[in-house]
């Protein structure tokens, strides 16, 4: 389930879906909830948030296994848009990381302008290398857009597991927070922000990241 409401000028898009995994529903669900946040005028941020143990463990693979391979192509370029929305929005994006961010989860919770970690429990892990799927292009060009390139090469060839504090230390997050106060600290963050929102704040983005600008489809497809 997405649900998105209001904190103030904070939007928050919160997952509650067990895993958290992206198909057809859930990202459709998404993109319409970011669509919400495109057409509010003002002051702004998103802030997105999972439930329990899980931020999101990345896309469902169960489900795109039953679907024919032009829908599963169709389907990814989805996920790369939901990719391309959060990091070039013209409001600030912040991640409450409450759980388990992995794959496709890691990539949606990495390039966000500000994540907050859950501190004692919760991996981020990049682990298609032991899935053995490669990469496309668009998830590579996220990642190295906000993840710095040594950790980010350790993340992506090993397939490493990483907790709070290690991703603090390289700079793959900005705070981590106790269980009961990552939220809240997200809030906090964002709220003090939404003030940036707007055009000046996208072109800024663009400017920083221009591969994965190039790269990533930055409008809904649906």
């Amino acid at each position: 389930m997405i649900d998105l409401r209001r904190e103030g000028d904070v939007f928050v898009l919160h997952m509650s879906n067990g895993e958290n995994r992206f198909n057809d529903e859930s990202v459709r669900a998404i993109h319409a909830a970011l669509d919400e946040v495109a057409a509010a005028d003002g002051p702004k941020a998103l802030l997105t948030v999972g439930e329990g143990k899980f931020y999101s463990n990345g896309l469902d693979l169960d489900w795109m296994q039953n679907q024919d391979a032009a829908d599963v192509a169709r389907f990814l370029e989805a996920v790369h848009a939901i990719l391309g929305r959060i990091l070039f929005n013209e409001a600030p994006t912040a991640a409450a990381i409450n759980g388990h961010a992995f794959a496709g989860g890691s990539m949606m919770a990495a390039v966000h302008d500000y994540r907050v970690m859950r501190e004692d429990r919760g991996y981020f892990c990049v682990p298609e290398v032991d899935l053995g799927l490669p990469l496309s292009p668009g998830m590579s060009a996220a990642l190295q857009a906000r993840i710095p390139a040594p950790a980010l090469h350790q993340a992506v060839v090993t397939g490493k597991r990483w907790g709070a504090p290690e991703l603090l230390d390289s700079q793959m997050i900005e705070a981590t927070a106790a269980e009961q106060d990552v939220f809240a600290a997200t809030l906090e963050w964002a709220q003090g922000q939404v003030h940036h929102a707007g055009d000046t704040l996208a072109v800024m983005k663009r400017g920083l990241y221009g591969h994965a600008f190039e790269t990533l489809p930055t409008e809904s497809p649906f």
